[in-house]
């Protein structure tokens, strides 16, 4: 599923966020009908418990815990620190180059989807795992399929119902900055994670309220969504032609969706875990271009065929 601080701000219609958040109840029953005894969550960061001092292309969280960002809840999630080691364990096995942290703090792009999925984000075990979407240099996506095909395989030697969930926009280029983009004002922040005063906070939600705004009215110089290629995208993952990504560039992905389309690496991982396990099925299907949200949002379901 796609995540958006805007969700939780002012400004969304309100019909738009009855679609969404209608396709969000259906996903929430299917995953109460499942009842899954794990959770893992590939999920971005956007400089809020990640930062340039130590950039990590993945990271998997050994102990983790919610800023509490754009509303979000805050404090300790519950992850299972034995499966979690023994799952870096098997992917750093598998040839995976992959980080691990006993003290990762994570954000909306995280802890959304599980309030969303759960009402509490610590109601189930859960192992949250960082990709890098949004820090440049980026690597190519096939290291992203890697990493799922690595995770879904130590998955299947668990005797456990595990729902594994994907975390990101589809084509988006909202205002986030990079190493090379950044004015010297937030170099502190997104190289050595200096927090941010609650007048600093409030001043940024009051900046993303402004911008999707500005966005949705057609008045932005952010780069425009494209429906067209986030179809694409969802064609791919709705066949299970996951490898048909691996030539995908990090530049045409920009060029072409924005630069915050990367997110859609959490997907290519998520959906890599379930194919391990073989053929897969998609079900509910959602998907809104939202300039409102300044993103391609959509929600799938998807369980093994067999």
């Amino acid at each position: 599923m796609s995540h958006s601080p805007l969700l939780n701000l002012p400004g969304p219609s309100a019909e738009l966020l009855d679609s969404i958040n209608g396709a969000l109840a259906d996903a929430r029953e299917c995953v109460r009908a499942y009842d899954p005894e794990l959770v893992v969550i590939f999920s971005p960061d956007h400089y809020n418990g990640v930062f340039y001092r130590m950039m990590p292309p993945f990271c998997i969280s050994m102990k983790a815990s919610g800023v509490g960002d754009y509303g979000t809840q805050e404090g300790p999630l519950n992850v299972p620190e034995d499966i979690a080691t023994e799952l870096a364990e098997a992917v750093l096995g598998a040839d995976v180059d992959v980080a691990v942290s006993a003290s990762m703090d994570v954000d909306h792009g995280t802890v959304q989807p599980l309030q969303t999925l759960f009402g509490d984000a610590a109601a189930k075990p859960v192992i949250p795992i960082f990709i890098n979407s949004v820090a440049t240099p980026l690597g190519p996506l096939r290291r992203s399929r890697a990493l799922g095909t690595a995770v879904g395989n130590y998955l299947a030697t668990l005797d456990k119902r595990v729902l594994v969930i994907g975390s990101g926009g589809l084509s988006h280029d909202p205002p986030v900055p990079t190493l090379a983009t950044a004015p010297p004002a937030a170099l502190g922040r997104i190289v050595l994670g200096e927090p941010m005063s609650p007048e600093q906070r409030q001043a940024r939600q009051a900046a993303v309220i402004e911008a999707a705004d500005n966005f949705a009215h057609g008045e932005s110089p952010l780069q425009p969504l494209n429906p067209e290629w986030d179809h694409r995208f969802l064609e791919i993952v709705d066949s299970g032609h996951l490898s048909d990504v691996d030539g995908w560039s990090v530049s045409w992905m920009a060029h072409e969706a924005g630069n915050s389309a990367h997110e859609v690496r959490t997907w290519v991982a998520a959906f890599a875990a379930l194919a391990a396990q073989g053929p897969y099925v998609t079900e509910n299907r959602f998907y809104r271009a939202a300039p409102e949200l300044i993103a391609g949002f959509a929600v799938r379901t998807a369980v093994p065929a067999s």
